[in-house]
């Protein structure tokens, strides 16, 4: 699953810095026209910013669907951070891994987040449950 889970990723991350790119387009021109108090706008301009903005949201969407329809929680799109939700000593925990990461390596509780990462030991891997950490 690692290997679709970093493709997903990646093109998340693509969309997402694609719709920000036309959204800061398209609030540009609409601080332009506030500060100027109206301006001749290029309508196919606008036009093309907002629907590249609207076609890269609806991207990006899609993309997060398949990470929720998969069950990976998306902490961070930016760094590329995602959980995977599984069960150690018989409570819900997460394997925590990073985009940059080869393979998943770490785990922390539900409420701890990445700062409280620890790393997958044998004890982890002798009471862990569910798919095995990759």
């Amino acid at each position: 699953m690692l290997p679709q889970v970093r493709e997903w990723m990646r093109e998340a991350a693509a969309m997402k810095s694609q719709y920000d790119e036309a959204e800061r387009a398209v609030q540009s021109l609409a601080m332009r026209i506030t500060m100027m108090g109206g301006i001749v706008v290029n309508r196919e301009r606008a036009a093309e910013d907002i629907a590249h903005r609207d076609t890269a949201g609806q991207r990006l969407r899609a993309v997060l669907e398949n990470f929720e329809q998969s069950g990976v929680l998306v902490k961070d799109l930016d760094k590329g951070l995602v959980d995977f939700p599984t069960l150690f000593r018989g409570e819900e925990v997460y394997l925590c891994w990073k985009v940059d990461e080869a393979s998943i390596q770490f785990w922390h509780g539900t409420h701890e987040g990445f700062a409280g990462r620890k790393a997958i030991d044998q004890d982890f891997l002798d009471h862990h449950e569910g798919e095995k950490a990759q």
